[in-house]
């Protein structure tokens, strides 16, 4: 398994692809949609089916990036919009 820094150089942030989320690094697949995925019971197995050019590291970036940014911003009440 890669180191967190390795990790996290596959996510990437540009305002030119899907107007600066990040995205997991040569796709348009946003970390927010495996985190949904994943939410909603999805395993990596499964994920990887939907999405064969992405690896099980990706998915455990995405979810390290979540984690990194969660801890170090303020927290808010989530609305549902």
């Amino acid at each position: 398994m890669e180191d967190e820094e390795e990790l996290l150089k596959r996510i990437v942030v540009n305002p030119k692809i899907m107007t600066g989320k990040p995205v997991i690094r040569g796709t348009r697949i946003p970390v927010e949609h495996l985190l949904r995925l994943l939410a909603q019971g999805l395993t990596f197995q499964e994920i990887l089916d939907d999405y064969p050019h992405l690896t099980k590291e990706d998915i455990t970036a995405a979810l390290l990036y979540a984690a990194k940014i969660t801890g170090k911003e303020e927290a808010y009440p989530v609305t549902l919009e």
